[in-house]
């Protein structure tokens, strides 16, 4: 093998579909490819830009009291490349009318970030590199 396949999807674990599928549908912009009670779990997938696929996941047996803690050990966070700091300010906006708690827009020498959550507390954030 020559080169390292492109990541395909990710699917976060929530306590219920039907809380987060209206939030992630009013992030996205689009409605779900898949929306469908897979037994032993409930999904609903949208497809993103670039050919990736980004999921939900409903499990019987969720703590209701549970919520994401990036300090465990496995997912850290989800990134979303944006083409420029300018598109990250308009994430921004789009985020503060959604009344979607975030971090702010944070510079580094590596790039710009904007961290928010979902309504699980899964860790997302746009991400700009930086411009030349």
């Amino acid at each position: 093998m020559s080169d390292f396949p492109p990541l395909g999807h990710v699917a976060l674990t929530v306590k219920s579909c039907d809380v987060s599928r209206p939030w992630y549908q009013a992030l996205l912009g689009t409605q779900p490819v898949i929306d469908e009670d897979a037994g032993p779990w409930y999904h609903v997938v949208w497809a993103l830009p670039g050919g990736g696929l980004l999921g939900i996941h409903e499990h019987p047996g969720t703590p209701s009291d549970d919520s994401f803690d990036e300090r465990r050990v496995g997912l850290d966070h989800v990134s979303f490349h944006c083409g420029s700091r300018n598109e990250l300010d308009a994430w921004k906006g789009k985020l503060d009318e959604m009344g979607v708690r975030n971090g702010g827009i944070t510079d580094a020498p590596y790039g710009s970030g904007l961290s928010f959550r979902d309504p699980d507390g899964n860790a997302l954030e746009f991400f700009a590199a930086p411009e030349n």
